[in-house]
């Protein structure tokens, strides 16, 4: 099952690093930003009302979950995107989206049995011989 793949490829700590790095809109925002270049951290930190050190804390996060790499240069941290990181990422969130389609066409299924199952019921729920059977009791015919 797909699910069970998902876990031989990710620990339960890789998974809660990506999704604790994905969770926070600064932090999507930089991997936003240095997948279309690389940045030093103060150039990161202009962009964005917090302090260098939040965003030095924002990096760190997203370096945890694989997803950028520091690399020094002289007296700067350049951040760029960990293109491997983010293909794992992005595979993983696909097996997640074929698990909840999975889930949704089993739904569907489950819903046209049911409706096929009892044929005497509209979309509302409500018996369409109910008029047909009280008008029998009270001894009327439908013409």
């Amino acid at each position: 099952m797909v699910v069970d793949q998902l876990q031989a490829q990710f620990s339960d700590e890789e998974l809660d690093r990506l999704f604790q790095a994905f969770a926070d809109t600064t932090r999507r925002d930089i991997v936003r930003r240095v997948t279309m270049g690389a940045y030093s951290v103060s150039g990161l930190a202009a962009l964005y009302a917090m302090s260098f050190a939040a965003v030095q804390k924002h990096v760190a996060v997203l370096e945890r979950a694989s997803l950028v790499s520091k690399e020094k240069r002289g007296r700067e941290q350049i951040v760029r995107a960990n293109h491997d990181g983010l293909q794992r990422a992005r595979r993983l969130l696909d097996e997640y989206e074929v698990i909840w389609r999975q889930r949704a066409d089993r739904i569907a299924d489950l819903l046209a049995e049911t409706a096929t199952a009892e044929p005497g019921r509209t979309q509302t729920g409500t018996r369409q011989t109910r008029n047909t059977q009280s008008n029998k009791t009270e001894g009327k015919t439908e013409g």
